[in-house]
C-alpha cells in the first residue's frame, strides 16, 4: 500500500492516538532548563486537567531530592483527581532502585530504559544481549511484585533497526510476553527520515501485530513532526511530545504541531483540548526561560498576524487567506500588523476593532504615517492607533485623563531603587512613593498603591516587557519599549519611545492607563 493510500485509509477510519507529554522529563534536558518542584506541579496540573493529555512523564528516577519532592507532589495531585495512572517516571535497569524510588513517590507507572541497539548494549553496558535481557526480566518482575505498571524504552531503537535489527528482534522476542504494557521506540539521535520510520514500524508491527508501540522523536534533522506522523501512519498507537518542542540538543516533537497535523492531515482523534495549547505554551515558556520563536506554528506570536495589506483585503472579502488553523481554535485571534506593508485594508481592520470611523482621505493619511514609522523600524501596535489618528488629523483630542505631573526615580549602591510620583487622574492629584527591584518597578508599585488606596481599583498586570533600539543596531538611537498588559482578561499592548528606557516604559504605561480610562468613560 502506498503512502497516499495509507493517508486516505487513516482519514476514513479516524484512528485514536495516545499522547504522552515528556516536557517535565525529556524537556527538562534542554540546556539551561531546570524546573522548580512547584513549577513542575503547575505544568503537570495544566497538562492533565486543562490540556487533557493521556500521560505525562514527569522525571528521571533518583536524580535529586528536588525531583523526589516534585514527583511526590504531582502524584498526590493526580491521585486526588483520579488520574494517577497517567503519571510516569523514567527508570533504569538498576536492581530495583528506580522502582523503589518511584514507589516512594507514590507513582504507579515506570518507563524502564533498555538498550535498543547492539552497539549501546555491548559498548555502553558492556553486556551480552542475553545478560541484558535477563536483567530486564528481573526488573519487570520486581516492578510487578511492587504493583507497578511497566513500559519499556528501547533506547537508540532507530540505530538498532538500521545497524542491528537481529538484536532488536532478539530483545522483542524475549520481552513481548512478560507483561510490559507499552514498548516505546525512540529515534534517540534524531537520525531517521519518514521513509525509514515507515519501513521500521512496518517491520515491527508485522512481527508483533498485537503490541502497543509508542514513538519518541528527536528533531536533529528537523524531522521530529514528520517522523511522528509517519509512525502513526504505520501503526504506532502513541506519540511522545514536549511543550514548545523542548528537549536535548534540537529538542523533541512539539505537542502543538503534532496535534494539529494528526487532526487536520490524518483525521486522527486525540484527547487534547486545542484551546489550551497556547496557555500551556506560555506557562512553559515562562518557567523554562526558553522563548518561543515568533514564527513557531500554532503558538508563535506572529503566526496569526497578517502583515500584507492584500491579505487583510482578502480576509475582509471572503476569508481568502485563512485556512483550517483558525486562531479561535487555539484560544487566540487574528491580528493585522501595522507597518510599512500594511496598506489601507490592515489599517481599516484595526480601526474597525477599535470602533474608529475615518473617511477614505483620513485613512490614507493615517496609512501614510504608519508607513513612515515602519520605514524607521518603529513598531506600531493597535493601541497606538488613536494617538496616531489624533496626531495626524490634528483632532481636538480630549485631554489625557491620566497625567504624570512629576516624578523622581533613584538608584544607589546597596539600596533598593525608589520612586516618588505625582499623578493627576480625572482632575484629582495623587502622590505616592515606593521601592522596587528596579526604577520602573518602583514607579509601577507607586501607581499600584495610588489605584488601590485612593481609587479602590486593581492595576493591570504586566505580562511582557520588550525593549529594542530602532532603527536596528544604532547605539545612539531612541529606546523603544513595548509592554503587554492584562486588564481583567483583556490584553493591551502599548509602546513608548524615548532616549531613556525608564521614560519610554513610563510613556507606554500612561498610554495604557488612558486607554482604560477612555473605555470606562464610554461605558458610563
Amino acid at each position: 500500500m502506498g503512502t497516499s493510500e495509507q493517508v486516505n485509509k487513516y482519514k476514513r477510519i479516524q484512528p485514536f492516538v495516545e499522547i504522552m507529554d515528556s516536557t517535565l522529563r525529556d524537556g527538562e534536558q534542554t540546556s539551561g532548563v531546570s524546573f522548580l518542584p512547584h513549577e513542575k506541579l503547575m505544568i503537570a496540573r495544566m497538562l492533565l486537567s486543562d490540556l487533557n493529555v493521556d500521560r505525562i512523564e514527569v522525571a528521571s528516577a533518583r536524580v535529586s531530592e528536588g525531583e523526589l519532592e516534585a514527583v511526590s507532589m504531582i502524584c498526590r495531585y493526580a491521585a486526588r483527581i483520579d488520574k494517577l495512572e497517567r503519571v510516569e517516571v523514567l527508570g533504569f535497569i538498576d536492581g530495583g532502585k528506580s522502582i523503589d524510588w518511584a514507589v516512594a513517590c507514590g507513582c504507579k507507572t515506570i518507563n524502564l530504559l533498555a538498550k535498543g541497539s547492539l552497539k549501546h548494549c555491548t559498548q555502553q553496558l558492556q553486556k551480552s544481549p542475553e545478560a541484558h535481557i535477563a536483567d530486564i526480566c528481573r526488573e519487570v518482575r520486581y516492578a510487578h511484585d511492587k504493583g507497578v505498571t511497566v513500559n519499556l524504552y528501547l533506547e537508540d531503537w532507530s540505530g538498532g533497526m538500521k545497524e542491528s535489527p537481529h538484536y532488536v528482534y532478539q530483545l522483542m522476542d524475549a520481552l513481548c510476553d512478560i507483561g510490559i504494557r507499552r514498548f516505546m521506540l525512540p529515534d534517540t539521535l534524531g537520525i531517521m527520515n519518514p521513509l525509514q520510520c515507515i519501513e521500521y514500524f512496518r517491520k515491527m508491527l508485522k512481527r508483533y501485530p498485537d503490541t502497543h508501540f509508542d514513538f519518541h522523536a528527536h528533531n536533529d534533522y528537523d524531522l521530529a513532526v514528520s517522523n511522528s506522523l509517519a509512525a502513526v501512519l504505520s501503526g504506532a498507537k502513541g506519540l511522545h511530545v514536549t511543550v514548545n518542542g523542548l528537549g536535548e540538543r534540537c529538542g523533541n516533537a512539539p505537542l502543538s504541531s503534532v496535534q494539529v497535523i494528526l487532526k487536520d492531515q490524518f483525521n486522527a482523534r486525540t484527547n487534547i483540548r486545542e484551546d489550551k495549547l497556547n496557555d500551556i505554551s506560555r506557562m512553559v515558556e515562562s518557567y523554562s526561560g526558553i522563548a518561543v520563536a515568533p514564527n513557531q506554528p500554532i503558538i508563535g506570536d506572529n503566526v496569526f498576524t497578517q502583515v500584507a495589506g492584500v491579505h487583510a483585503d482578502g480576509d475582509k472579502k471572503d476569508n481568502l487567506y485563512c485556512n483550517a488553523l483558525a486562531p479561535e481554535r487555539f484560544g487566540r485571534k487574528r491580528e493585522y500588523a501595522l507597518g510599512k506593508n500594511s496598506g489601507k485594508a490592515n489599517i481599516a481592520k484595526n480601526l474597525e476593532e477599535l470602533g474608529l470611523e475615518l473617511t477614505p482621505e483620513q485613512t490614507r493619511r493615517v496609512t501614510q504615517r504608519i508607513t513612515e514609522l515602519g520605514d524607521k523600524k518603529e513598531i506600531v501596535t493597535q493601541e497606538d492607533l488613536p494617538f496616531i489618528v489624533s496626531d495626524v488629523l490634528k483632532h481636538d483630542a480630549p485631554e489625557d485623563r491620566v497625567k504624570l505631573v512629576s516624578y523622581v526615580v533613584s538608584t544607589a549602591y546597596g539600596l533598593k531603587p525608589g520612586a516618588n510620583i505625582k499623578v493627576e487622574i480625572n482632575g484629582q492629584a495623587y502622590e505616592a512613593s515606593a521601592t522596587g527591584d528596579g526604577q520602573y518597578d518602583a514607579f509601577v508599585k507607586s501607581l499600584r498603591y495610588i489605584y488601590k488606596k485612593y481609587l479602590g481599583r486593581t492595576f493591570p498586570i504586566l505580562q511582557n516587557y520588550a525593549v529594542s533600539i530602532p532603527p536596528g543596531g544604532r547605539t545612539d538611537a531612541l529606546v523603544q519599549t513595548v509592554i503587554t498588559w492584562n486588564d481583567n482578561g483583556k490584553v493591551l499592548r502599548t509602546r513608548g519611545l524615548d532616549a531613556d528606557q525608564t521614560e519610554a516604559a513610563i510613556k507606554a504605561t500612561f498610554k495604557m492607563l488612558n486607554i482604560i480610562e477612555d473605555e470606562k468613560e464610554k461605558e458610563i
